[in-house]
């Protein structure tokens, strides 16, 4: 089995008011992942949460770093921690 994983990104850049939230819940649900996506207080800012298959996270990142069509990632910041089963599907906040 796969192992199993949690992590947080910090995606800065042009990434509010440019479908990022709906990109990256489409792309968490195609990995099978749950977790959340939520706009930050700072408008250059978007928070994911992700845990599941640490190979499908790793995909999902590489992903959030292109973003959707609109979207422009300067920078992403991961911490990586230890699964811990708390979502049980992945949404929108």
């Amino acid at each position: 089995m796969a192992e199993q994983s949690h992590v947080i990104m910090i995606i800065k850049g042009r990434v509010q008011g440019v479908y990022f939230r709906n990109f990256v819940q489409k792309q968490a649900q195609a990995l099978v992942l749950n977790g959340f996506v939520r706009n930050l207080p700072d408008i250059t800012k978007v928070e994911v949460q992700a845990e599941g298959n640490r190979d499908k996270l790793e995909l999902l990142l590489d992903n959030v770093k292109v973003g959707p069509p609109g979207a422009k990632v300067e920078k992403v910041e991961t911490i990586w921690s230890q699964y811990n089963g708390i979502f049980k599907a992945f949404e929108i906040k």
